[in-house]
C-alpha cells in the first residue's frame, strides 16, 4: 500500500502547486502554462502507478505506466513500422485526399446554387453512416493494404472540412462584397483576395476536428482487414493474446501522433490567421 499512499500524497502536492501557479502573477506566461498541464499529466500516471501497484490490480485488466514505457522502448521497430503503416500511409494519405476533395468541393458548391442545395443533403447522409459499417465494404473494395483504410479516411474527413469550408466562403458581410463588385473584381479575384482569407478560421476548424477522425477512421478500419502491421491490427491481435501492455503502448503512440498533429495543425492556422481576432492576444 506504500505505492498507493505515495501517489496520493503526490497528487496533493502537485495540486497544490498548480492551484498556487494558476492563481499566480506568472500564470500568464508561457513557461507556466506549459508547466502546469505537464506536472498534471505526470500526476496521472503517477497516480495510475500507485493505485495499479497499491492496490495489485492484475497486469491483463490494467498494466502500470512503468510496464508500459518498458513495452514501448523493448517494441520499437514494430512500434515504429506500425505508425508508418497507419499513421503514414493511412491516415496522412487519407486526410490529404480528403481534405483537398471537400476543399474544392466547396468552393464548386459556393460557385454554383444547384451544388449547394444537392450536395449538401447527400454529404451529410454520407457523414452519418456508421464507420463500423462502411469500413469492412471499403475493405473490400480497395484491398487489405494501407488504401483501404486510407479510403475510410476520406469519407470521415470529408464532410467536416465541407461543411467548415462552405460556412466560411459564406462569412463575408454583403458590403465587402460588394466594395469589390465596385472595383469590377471577378469571381476569382473576389474569392482569393477577400472570401478565402476570410474563411481561413473556419477552414482550420475543420482541419483541426479531421486530425482526430482520420486517426480514429485508420485504426479502426484495420480491425476488418490487415497486413501483418498496423496499429489496429497490432491491437486486435494483442487484446486476443492478453498482452494489455503492447495495447496501452499502441495507444500511447497513437495518442501522442494524434496530437502532435492536431498541434501542427494549430501552428499552422496561427501563422496564417494571425491577423484573426481569435489569434489577438496569445503569445
Amino acid at each position: 500500500m506504500s505505492w498507493l499512499w505515495g501517489a496520493i500524497l503526490f497528487w496533493l502536492g502537485a495540486w497544490a502547486l498548480n492551484a498556487r501557479l494558476a492563481g499566480s502573477r506568472f500564470a500568464g506566461r508561457k513557461v507556466v502554462r506549459f508547466f502546469v498541464p505537464a506536472l498534471f499529466g505526470v500526476t496521472l500516471l503517477v497516480l495510475w502507478e500507485g493505485i495499479v501497484r497499491g492496490l495489485g490490480v492484475p497486469g491483463v485488466i490494467l498494466p502500470p505506466p512503468s510496464a508500459i514505457w518498458e513495452t514501448i522502448t523493448g517494441a520499437v521497430p514494430v512500434l515504429w513500422g506500425d505508425f508508418v503503416q497507419t499513421i503514414v500511409k493511412g491516415a496522412l494519405s487519407g486526410y490529404v485526399i480528403g481534405c483537398g476533395a471537400a476543399f474544392l468541393t466547396a468552393v464548386a458548391i459556393d460557385r454554383s446554387p444547384f451544388l449547394q442545395r444537392g450536395l449538401l443533403p447527400v454529404g451529410n447522409f454520407v457523414a452519418a453512416l456508421p464507420i463500423v459499417g462502411i469500413a469492412p465494404i471499403l475493405v473490400m473494395w480497395f484491398g487489405f493494404d494501407w488504401q483501404s483504410k486510407a479510403a475510410v479516411v476520406v469519407v470521415m474527413v470529408f464532410f467536416p472540412v465541407l461543411v467548415n469550408t462552405v460556412a466560411g466562403l459564406a462569412a463575408t458581410e454583403r458590403m465587402q462584397r460588394d466594395l469589390m463588385a465596385t472595383y469590377s473584381a471577378s469571381y476569382w479575384q473576389t474569392l482569393f483576395k477577400l472570401r478565402l482569407p476570410a474563411a481561413m478560421p473556419f477552414v482550420f476548424n475543420g482541419l483541426k476536428i479531421a486530425t482526430t477522425l482520420a486517426l480514429i477512421g485508420a485504426i479502426v478500419a484495420e480491425f476488418f482487414g490487415s497486413p501483418i502491421r498496423g496499429m489496429g491490427f497490432r491491437i486486435s491481435t494483442e487484446v486476443g493474446r492478453l498482452a494489455l501492455d503492447m495495447v496501452w503502448a499502441e495507444i500511447a503512440v497513437a495518442a501522442v501522433a494524434g496530437s502532435a498533429f492536431y498541434g501542427l495543425v494549430a501552428a499552422t492556422e496561427k501563422a496564417v490567421t494571425f491577423w484573426h481576432p481569435s489569434q489577438r492576444g496569445r503569445k
